[in-house]
């Protein structure tokens, strides 16, 4: 017996697979569902644009460094008792970021909540892997992406909304209250998939993240995973400027478009969890990836050539999200399968490349007086990165891997 088959063969009871799903995608809803009440929450508290923006860039920080801490410590301390902990957080912070009365406490608070909320993010893949085999664990992705993509498609909508009916605190006073039902959900249906023995000490996760940085295979599924998926957050931290500055388009229209984005996410998870069981999963996430690249250059191409318009944006930016929908499970399964003996610091180090590319391309696609040129410059060289380092990780990919 394998020493794969012999950690996912420990489980006696499957999480099911919509609470993953649900606490995975809590993390990032929260991010995404307050973008369309920057303005207003700039307003409120008499903050600038540099420093909402702040709060956003402060939130994918928390999500990459958190994502460090929560997988190595589910390895060592159980799965169930670690989500536990970031979810109180979670939770919590949300609470008070509703009454924050200044725009530094407010970020702050954005920094917190998001080390709370990446707990879903890396427990709930690390558990999927629990359960399952690589390809099995592929396909499972596949599906809880599909879950997912839905939060990040409705949360723009649901930000205006709530924005426009209670104002910018409600998003605050919802998320507390999703975090509350996480909680109750996770202490009632969760059970623990990972057996633990020991105490955890740096020495040991030190020596769990080095085994994966030598890793070639990792390190390509890693960057290029991060650079096929989360370099859409460039566009999306850009996107009011490019819909309301360049185009004239009234604000309510921006989460319209941004949700037509992310459905593209949706159809192409749903894609990949019919293509996965069929196609060699490596082949699936490179042609996906190469799709996104040439929407994306397409997108360039567009914007220097003065041709500038909702569909030229949305449309390609459809197809980019369509690739990152089939490469994002791919790429996933197989960097978390590299090592299966430390899944749950793979699946951190995974999270915080991926959050760390994020945060990085909407850093760049801030700078300059052409936002939309911007981002599209940012997505064609982070879909070329991830091209390449798919094909170093295919070069150098372990045979425990489940590659084909």
């Amino acid at each position: 017996m394998t020493v794969a088959a012999m950690i996912v063969e420990k489980p006696s009871r499957a999480a099911p697979l919509w609470l993953l799903a649900l606490l995975t995608f809590s993390g990032t809803l929260a991010m995404h569902v307050f973008v369309p009440a920057l303005p207003e929450a700039g307003r409120d508290l008499g903050a600038s644009i540099g420093e909402m923006q702040m709060t956003m860039s402060v939130y994918i920080f928390g999500l990459a460094v958190g994502q460090l801490l929560y997988g190595p410590l589910s390895d060592r301390f159980g799965r169930r008792s670690v989500l536990t902990v970031g979810l109180v957080i979670y939770a919590g912070t949300g609470l008070w970021a509703a009454f924050a009365s200044d725009v530094h406490t407010l970020i702050i608070l954005r920094l917190l909540q998001a080390l709370g909320g990446c707990s879903g993010l890396v427990i709930g893949r690390a558990i999927v892997r629990d359960t399952a085999l690589a390809k099995e664990a592929a396909q499972r992705l596949a599906l809880m992406n599909l879950m997912v993509a839905i939060g990040p498609g409705a949360a723009p909508l649901l930000g205006s909304a709530l924005t426009t009916a209670f104002g910018w605190r409600s998003i605050f006073f919802g998320l507390a209250g999703l975090g509350a039902i996480n909680l109750l959900f996770t202490w009632v249906l969760l059970p623990e998939t990972h057996s633990t023995t020991g105490s955890a000490h740096v020495g040991m996760l030190a020596r769990n993240y080095g085994r994966l940085l030598r890793s070639p295979a990792f390190l390509g599924y890693s960057l290029g995973g991060g650079c096929a998926t989360t370099s859409m957050y460039g566009f999306v931290a850009v996107s009011p400027f490019i819909f309301t500055h360049q185009l004239g388009r009234p604000d309510h229209e921006v989460g319209i478009y941004l949700a037509l984005q992310i459905s593209g996410v949706w159809l192409g998870s749903m894609a990949a969890a019919r293509l996965i069981p069929k196609f060699p999963i490596n082949w699936l996430m490179v042609g996906a990836n190469a799709a996104s690249v040439l929407a994306a250059l397409f997108l360039l191409a567009t914007v220097l050539s003065g041709h500038l318009s909702v569909p030229l944006i949305v449309g390609p930016m459809f197809f980019f999200a369509f690739g990152a929908g089939i490469a994002s499970p791919a790429a996933l399964s197989q960097a978390i399968s590299v090592n299966p003996t430390v899944i749950g610091s793979a699946s951190g180090l995974y999270g915080f490349s991926q959050m760390g590319v994020g945060a990085v391309c909407t850093a760049i696609a801030g700078l300059g007086d052409n936002p939309a040129l911007t981002a599209a410059i940012v997505l064609v060289v982070a879909g070329l990165i991830a091209q390449i380092s798919f094909w170093i990780a295919l070069r150098f990919r372990e045979p425990m891997a489940g590659a084909d």
